[in-house]
């Protein structure tokens, strides 16, 4: 690889101003450090229809009533904070620059992924010949994670004059990044004052209005001599003129501090914040220190995988350390679907957790626990909210935000027919399922027996408890069922012509639920005696209910139909689509359900999925746990079975999802190998190519990122964390047959994997750990610290 071309992998960049991308590059251009982020934005754009300019922080929310279709309705969502970004300039007496407004001779962007920073220059031309050049370097603070720069540079161009420049920290903003929301109430802030601190510092407070989470922000702007207008009711501003030459730039840093009173360790966030900012080095300084920051990031997860998916790859890891960095660790928050990017699905939690944590078990443990400590935090409202439905144990709410309650709406609308339909999607149950899964892989990855025998034994046995209770003997089966519930699918919510809501014996709902009760009594055997005495005295479990669990988990109604799994009982009896027709007449079908509804027709009647529902099982079980797990119900799961399995969903599915091309191509890797790549290469294209048709500018699909990186990092290779031990599978694809990454496992830090076509290498740093014990299919190898080991793989 040449220098340029190792330089160009790790940019992202733009060239030419075009009004219709923007919402789509702020995303993809977007900072953050684990704490905040901030949308990539031109500074001198304020939030309209191509521009939104909007800053999060993890897990603040706020929650507010609207009326919606006749109906008062409660949603929380993630707030839009004050936009730190404000910087715009004007020759002195002129207007205002945008590129909106005036002549743009050229313009670039420039993510430079390895610095995490994000560069732009702008050519303003400003008649006779006279050009103002622009040039800015943004980061937000990898190091510490309160702060934020915007280094701004002007340079003349056949011209001697002044140029206002203006400044400002802006809190007269609301949360109206996505166009369907837009009737809603968003105006989260209130109580917002502005002020200065000395010559050079502004301030500016405010509260959010029913969660009451006080924020606190400054800004300390470096050049010549800044001066404060009079306090604003929500707009901290302030002004500098500035003296331009042709043979001289003239620079204006502007350093942000942000604080909330969720911070741990002070007690007013303003104050913090203006302390904070006037103790901040300079930009060089500054920069140093986030580079640094940036460079370890970069060594614990390395990633070294060839041509353009390899630089796609960067990018989607690049997200995924914004949005969940150790800085995380010390956070109460969960996973936001669509990271700190934009204000999509309202910033809440879903299941994404279960295509995010296994990459990042391997890399940053540390996150994977809090993420999972999030959720117990909240199990006392998993169980309110199974008491509240009639059950024991743990019911985890499908949208989750501040608190752990339900958070998903009664309402959604259809932008293609414009009406307010019942949101169902509340009885995706299966994400406790997930709950479980991801507790015991953390725990198997990274060897934390305290966590799973304490937080995470709590949460297996209380959504253990849930299953259990929520599943009905059926005499004429002679098997249990779970009924009234929606699958991953998300577009089967009812059977065609009933109003009653949910489906019966969902696949992936039931064979899941079995895996958790199963895994729980292992998990309950393998406790210390007293921990184990501790647990069922404090949650009253029993014997008895112990051989029930051992029952339902052998006993789950499995349907078939046609030799093939059946999505849920009843998918047989479903009519078939006009597939051929139907993209005919509306290109993208992606999201077909509101095509159908919009012609007052339902996706309900037809073989039809939105995205990977029982294929779901073969991303998350390999081959030989699958089929055990199915023997251990009592049905037998054969190549030919997955197989027609794999074939019938392909041909049904619409991939209205952007984590349905990565379990298609995930699954396909093993079942049908040639065809994988297609797949492979939609989920690496999703965002960047905006494949969902506008839903990337309302904020990034964090899962589906991270689960690219998991499909490089154990879907290839066939790893495997259970038993003390990693088991390697590889199923080498050709158009990705050379790759190579670090992981760590157990204590082990920086584990180096790479594959070369029908080689493999292992290579373990030296330490003081065990060795680590290696098996492949015909295989077992024991690998010292300080050891590489090469094998030769089956043809």
């Amino acid at each position: 690889m040449t220098e340029e071309t190792a330089a160009t992998g790790w940019r992202w960049e733009y060239d030419g101003y075009e009004p219709a991308d923007e919402r789509l590059r702020e995303s993809l251009c977007a900072l953050g450090n684990g704490y905040f982020a901030t949308r990539g934005a031109l500074p001198e754009c304020v939030a309209d229809d191509v521009h939104y300019p909007g800053t999060y922080a993890a897990g603040c929310y706020n929650r507010l009533t609207s009326e919606v279709a006749g109906r008062r309705v409660e949603n929380e969502d993630m707030v839009n904070l004050p936009n730190w970004l404000p910087l715009r300039f004007r020759p002195s007496g002129g207007e205002w620059l945008t590129p909106d407004t005036a002549t743009v001779l050229d313009h670039r962007q420039v993510l430079h992924l390895a610095s995490g920073l994000l560069e732009r220059r702008t050519r303003y031309a400003l008649g006779e010949g006279r050009a103002l050049l622009v040039r800015q370097q943004r980061f937000v603070h990898m190091a510490d994670p309160h702060l934020a720069v915007l280094r701004t540079e002007f340079t003349a161009e056949g011209f001697v004059g002044e140029l206002e420049v203006e400044a400002a920290l802006d809190g007269g903003v609301t949360n109206a990044g996505v166009a369907r929301y837009r009737g809603l109430d968003g105006r989260h802030l209130t109580h917002v004052h502005t002020g200065s601190a000395g010559p050079d510092t502004v301030w500016l407070r405010c509260r959010t209005r029913t969660s009451d989470i006080r924020i606190g922000m400054a800004a300390r702007l470096t050049t010549g001599r800044p001066v404060s207008d009079p306090p604003h009711a929500t707009r901290a501003v302030q002004r500098v003129l500035l003296h331009l030459t042709p043979d001289l730039t003239v620079a204006v840093d502007k350093t942000v501090a942000l604080h909330t009173s969720r911070d741990p360790a002070i007690s007013d966030p303003l104050a913090a914040a203006v302390s904070r900012v006037a103790s901040a080095p300079g930009f060089d300084e500054l920069l140093e220190g986030h580079l640094t920051a940036w460079d370890q990031l970069w060594r614990r997860a390395d990633l070294d995988v060839p041509g353009e998916a390899g630089r796609i790859l960067r990018l989607h890891l690049f997200h995924v350390l914004q949005t969940l960095s150790p800085h995380t660790a010390d956070l109460d928050v969960g996973v936001p679907a669509r990271g700190l990017h934009g204000e999509a699905y309202r910033g809440h939690v879903f299941w994404d957790e279960l295509f995010v944590l296994p990459y990042l078990n391997l890399h940053f443990p540390e996150v994977s626990r809090a993420l999972l400590t999030y959720r117990h935090r909240r199990l006392d409202e998993a169980l309110a909210g199974a008491r509240a439905a009639g059950l024991r144990g743990a019911m985890y709410p499908w949208q989750s935000g501040s608190d752990g309650r339900e958070e998903t709406q009664e309402l959604h609308l259809n932008p293609r027919s414009g009406r307010w339909l019942p949101d169902r999607s509340r009885l995706q149950h299966h994400v406790g399922s997930a709950v479980a899964y991801n507790v015991w892989q953390y725990c198997e990855a990274s060897g934390d027996t305290e966590f799973l025998h304490t937080k995470g034994a709590e949460m297996m046995l209380q959504i253990a408890r849930f299953w259990a209770d929520s599943a009905t003997y059926d005499e004429s089966l002679g098997r249990h069922r779970i009924r009234g519930v929606v699958g991953p699918d998300e577009y089967h919510d009812a059977y065609p012509d009933t109003d009653e809501p949910g489906l019966d014996d969902n696949a992936y709902t039931n064979v899941t639920a079995a895996w958790v009760l199963a895994r729980t009594l292992e998990v309950l055997r393998g406790l210390p005696e007293p921990r184990r005495r501790e647990l069922l005295e404090r949650t009253g479990l029993d014997g008895g209910e112990l051989e029930q669990w051992e029952d339902v988990s052998r006993t789950l109604h499995v349907p078939f139909h046609d030799g093939v799994i059946s999505q849920f009982e009843g998918y047989g009896d479903l009519a078939e689509l006009d597939w051929e027709g139907y993209r005919k007449r509306y290109d993208d079908i992606r999201r077909l359900d509101r095509i159908l509804e919009a012609e007052g027709d339902t996706v309900n009647r037809y073989r039809a999925s939105k995205q990977a529902d029982v294929l779901m099982l073969g991303y998350l079980f390999a081959p030989a746990e699958l089929r055990a797990l199915f023997g251990r119900l009592g049905y037998r799961l054969d190549e030919d079975t997955w197989r027609r399995t794999v074939d019938h969903y392909l041909d049904r599915t619409s991939h209205g999802s952007t984590l349905s091309g990565l379990v298609h191509g995930w699954v396909l890797a093993r079942a049908r190998r040639a065809e994988a790549w297609v797949f492979c290469q939609e989920a690496l294209r999703g965002d960047i190519a905006d494949l969902q048709g506008g839903t990337t500018g309302e904020g990034i699909h964090l899962g589906a990122m991270a689960g690219t990186l998991d499909l490089v990092q154990r879907g290839l290779t066939g790893l495997e964390t259970r038993g003390g031990a990693l088991w390697l599978d590889p199923v080498p694809l050709p158009e990705l047959s050379s790759y190579g990454f670090a992981v760590r496992y157990q204590g082990h830090w920086g584990v180096r994997l790479r594959l070369e076509r029908e080689r493999l290498e292992i290579a373990v740093p030296s330490s003081d750990r065990d060795p680590i014990d290696v098996r492949l299919p015909d295989r077992a190898v024991s690998v010292q610290p300080g050891e590489t080991c090469r094998l030769v793989l089956p043809d």
